[in-house]
């Protein structure tokens, strides 16, 4: 990652936070940005690296925030959407407020990022990485609103990866389990939410920050040339294994 520039979306929430602690690690140049202007500061002071509040939802905001990142680095190489909500509600309680919601910040967001990076970076090529969840992948109850959504992001995925393959631009997505930051506290902070949550998975234990920021950053590093279109799945087995 040694001189990459990259431009990554939620960087003060907890995924996206790690996220940028491993790109600037590995001697990536990075641009945080998101909504909280003060958290963007904070972290900006510890990693060294520039920030630009922005808001995802607003396609203007996205293409100057990319904008940023071209004047600041000269290019970007790659991009990381690290932004999205926990909505559990069945369907019948989902208000139209909740869905336009949930929508904007997961697929709407993704979609404005998307073509950002390919209206910029389809020249010279790079990688793109969004977050889905394990919610797209397995049917979890009262998850009908943020499973709709993630689903459409990995269909976006797979969708863009073909467009912009001839052009070495690189779609790939990281699907989590539940992960230990601010946006589930609403279910890690109750005992017994917790415990059912942590049963759900294989491994026993929910994500940290950092296991779903390892995986977004191997998509991000240039060694990754020969992937692309894929939804990975860091969900402790969730999606997939079945525990005794």
């Amino acid at each position: 990652m040694t001189d990459s520039a990259c431009l990554v979306f939620g960087a003060s929430g907890g995924i996206g936070a790690a996220l940028c602690r491993r790109l600037r690690n590995a001697g990536a140049r990075v641009l945080l940005a998101g909504r909280n202007g003060s958290a963007l500061a904070a972290l900006g002071a510890e990693l060294d690296a520039p920030a630009h509040v922005c808001d995802v939802t607003q396609a203007a905001e996205v293409e100057a925030a990319v904008a940023k990142t071209t004047e600041l680095f000269g290019r970007v190489d790659g991009m990381a959407l690290c932004v999205g909500s926990i909505l559990l509600k069945p369907a019948h309680l989902t208000t139209d407020e909740d869905w336009a919601h949930t929508l904007a910040l997961n697929l709407t967001a993704a979609f404005h990022v998307v073509r950002a990076a390919a209206r910029t970076m389809a020249r010279a090529g790079g990688s793109v990485v969004l977050v889905s969840s394990v919610a797209a992948q397995r049917g979890l109850a009262n998850h009908e609103a943020i499973a709709a959504a993630k689903a459409g992001v990995e269909g976006l995925v797979r969708a863009a990866s073909a467009t912009y393959a001839r052009q070495g631009l690189r779609f790939n997505a990281v699907a989590p389990g539940l992960t230990r930051t601010k946006l589930a506290q609403a279910i890690t902070g109750h005992e017994a939410a917790l415990k059912y949550s942590t049963a759900l998975h294989p491994l026993g234990r929910l994500g940290e920050p950092d296991d779903v920021a390892s995986a977004l950053a191997w998509l991000l590093a240039p060694e990754q040339t020969w992937v692309t279109g894929q939804v990975i799945a860091v969900d402790g087995g969730l999606s997939r294994v079945q525990a005794r």
